[in-house]
């Protein structure tokens, strides 16, 4: 049923923003937490950032049998669903605090996961299909702030709860010579997860019951593009080319994004400033990417193209990025918080340049986008170990690359087989 009404379009919109908002609030606690676990779980840079390859590679897991669940169960069953997988991941964190077991929180991270990858691959074309093609990044804008404004709110959230004089407890651990006595402090500090996931999960399950019983209709998508692919030719989704680089762009930019935030509280130790005021440096970049987004809301598609965007932002990036490695300090962290504003623009742009034209395939072609969050583990974790075998700041080299082949994709990739197959279909 298509949504015909402004009314209706409008209660989808927010009822959809109310999602975005939850995975946006989860998906952003990952900076506190690494920081977080990696005192309590006594963890060096590499072992740490697993908790982003745990969170992130669930996407890659689950992405093609979310497609599969969703042609099943429609958008709005999907979604409801995937806040209950999450509510699971979320209680799975009470049993890990008691036995202070890092295997048993990256397990708790995956499962937290799968269901952001569910809830994920039926919101973000759900958003892209409830309008007109040409403002589809607009409303994943939009989704975009509801997102990141929970992302500037969960680290200040949460780190005012684990991360509370964190520095006298890591002076404590540092001088503390009775294993003992060391075991006792770390498990206490452990504990300070179990209440905030303990009403995380309440929540979730809350929403989930919540959007099962809510008026949000659930949309059909169009027929396949005949100017994209003919009747005749095979209808299989690595022949859109653009979709497949489009699928790349998002892994690359997922990696830096959640470099980013994830790790600038973690860089702000290493260059000395107490975790007191490193806890909110991912609030700041979160806070920066709002500001884009409102930007962007403000000047696409009426002022400037979608295309055009991403490639100024990309550009916009990598000067940021080059800053990051050339400047030490407080200049250096303020060019890594920037970097939220830059990637503003990136996915809203990214998903309808790599989705148009698929009709039919179009929950298909999300899940391969979803896929592409995946370099949101492996990114990280690259970091890490460049991080202990050199140090922090040279890591972030490993940004460039990524930006670059953003750049390609801004200006020709998103045309690659789009282009090409108009001309067969003639």
């Amino acid at each position: 049923m298509q949504a015909n009404s402004k009314q209706s379009y409008t209660t989808s919109l927010l009822l959809v923003g109310c999602l975005f908002f939850i995975f946006g609030f989860v998906t952003w606690l990952n900076g506190t937490l690494i920081f977080f676990l990696k005192k309590v779980c006594e963890l060096n840079n590499f072992q740490a950032y697993f908790v982003t390859f745990a969170f992130f590679i669930s996407y890659f897991v689950m992405a093609l049998p979310s497609s599969a669940l969703l042609k099943k169960t429609g958008f709005k069953k999907g979604m409801s669903l995937g806040l209950f997988t999450m509510a699971i991941g979320t209680l799975i964190f009470i049993p890990a605090a008691h036995q202070r077991s890092y295997p048993l929180f990256l397990t708790g991270l995956f499962v937290i996961g799968l269901g952001l990858s569910i809830l994920q691959t039926a919101s973000n074309p759900y958003v892209t299909i409830l309008g007109p093609e040409a403002s589809a990044a607009k409303r994943i804008s939009i989704m975009g702030v509801c997102n990141k404004a929970a992302g500037f709110l969960s680290p200040i959230v949460l780190g005012t709860v684990l991360l509370r004089n964190i520095d006298l407890i890591s002076k404590q651990l540092d001088t503390v010579t009775d294993a003992a006595t060391r075991t006792a402090l770390l498990n206490e500090l452990s504990q300070r997860i179990v209440t905030p996931y303990i009403v995380f999960t309440i929540i979730l399950f809350i929403l989930a019951i919540l959007i099962n019983l809510s008026p949000l209709p659930e949309l059909q998508e169009e027929k396949e593009n005949p100017e994209v692919l003919s009747a005749a030719q095979h209808p299989t989704l690595l022949r859109h080319t653009y979709l497949v680089l489009g699928a790349l762009a998002i892994f690359v930019y997922v990696g830096v994004e959640v470099l980013a935030g994830d790790s600038i509280i973690n860089y702000g130790k290493y260059l000395g400033i107490p975790i007191d005021t490193a806890k909110y440096f991912t609030s700041l970049t979160l806070a920066f990417m709002v500001f884009g987004y409102f930007v962007g809301i403000a000047l696409m598609p009426r002022i400037i193209s979608q295309e055009k965007a991403l490639k100024l932002y990309t550009i916009l990036a990598l000067l940021l990025a080059t800053g990051v490695l050339c400047t030490t300090g407080t200049a250096s962290i303020g060019c890594l918080a920037a970097l939220g504003f830059a990637h503003s623009i990136m996915w809203p742009a990214i998903w309808p340049m790599s989705l148009k034209g698929l009709g039919k395939f179009t929950k298909t072609g999300a899940a391969l986008l979803i896929m592409g969050i995946a370099g949101g583990a492996i990114i990280p974790l690259i970091y890490g170990r460049v991080a202990d075998a050199a140090n922090p700041r040279a890591a972030y080299m490993v940004m460039i690359p990524c930006y670059l082949f953003i750049l390609y994709f801004a200006t020709y990739g998103h045309k690659v087989g789009y282009k090409e197959k108009s001309v067969a279909a003639i």
